[in-house]
Order: C-alpha cells, then sequence, then structure tokens
C-alpha cells in the first residue's frame, strides 16, 4: 500500500497538477437510496455495509468534526457514490476498486489512497482525519 501510495509523490506535489482525493462511499446516489441507508444506518448499524459513510455523516446530517475538517482543508476533495463513481470513471477508464475507498487523482490518473479495508478498520472521524494528515504528510516530506 505505502509503495503505491510513494509511486505518486512527485505528481502530487507538482503544483501545477490537478490534484485531488475522491472518496467513493459503498451506496448509490439518489433520495430512495439515502433514505434506505439512513434507516440501514439507524437500525442495524452493525451490517451497515459503508463505514466511510459512519465516519463522515450521521444518520442525517455530515458530522461536525468531519465537515470542519473538510472546509479548513487545503487539498480539493471529491464525494461520490459507487454508481457515480462508475458513470464518471470506471467506464471510461476501466477502472476497478472495492467500496468504499478514497483514491488521489492526479492529472485525471488514479491512485489508491485509502483502500476499503483500512476505511473499515477506522473506528471514528478523527481515526481518518488523522489518517489522511498523516498520508498527506508523508507525501511531502518525500518529495522534500
Amino acid at each position: 500500500m505505502v509503495s503505491v501510495l510513494f509511486k505518486c509523490i512527485n505528481l502530487f506535489m507538482d503544483k501545477h497538477a490537478d490534484t485531488r482525493l475522491i472518496f467513493i462511499y459503498n451506496a448509490n446516489s439518489g433520495l430512495r437510496n439515502a433514505l434506505l441507508d439512513g434507516a440501514h444506518k439507524a437500525l442495524s448499524p452493525n451490517t451497515y455495509q459503508c463505514n466511510l459513510c459512519d465516519l463522515t455523516f450521521g444518520v442525517i446530517n455530515e458530522k461536525k468534526a468531519w465537515k470542519k475538517f473538510r472546509e479548513k482543508k487545503d487539498l480539493s476533495m471529491e464525494f461520490l457514490h459507487k454508481d457515480e463513481f462508475n458513470k464518471q470513471y470506471a467506464s471510461k477508464f476501466g477502472y476497478k476498486f472495492e467500496f468504499p475507498v478514497v483514491l488521489l487523482a492526479v492529472n485525471e490518473e488514479l491512485q489508491l489512497f485509502i483502500s476499503k479495508k483500512e476505511l473499515n478498520e477506522l473506528e471514528n472521524t478523527e481515526a481518518l482525519i488523522d489518517l489522511i494528515t498523516k498520508r498527506e504528510k508523508e507525501i511531502k516530506v518525500q518529495d522534500e
């Protein structure tokens, strides 16, 4: 994982590169799906299939700590449901990832930033924030 991450270090730090994190939820878009997911999350949280959703959202609203982090962060972030990702990226470029996942996009080339396994091991929003911050620092140190 770390070797894949450092593969794109030079691209990541290129000031001219179009760089962003893409967060892909293991859920489909749309009001109906949002209502079903919210109910599932509230009624049976142990069987809910998207830890990224749990880390960033409560049953209805975005978690305050996550929103504050996201709004203060200098790095561009994009948030997609899996059907939106598949339509926008996978169908065009043949990308296949297990969801949820966080990808690093550099000039439209996608690299794994946080895997499904890693996301599923995170216990709270602060752990996600810490991991993103740590990975970003690792990249910056490698570039110097």
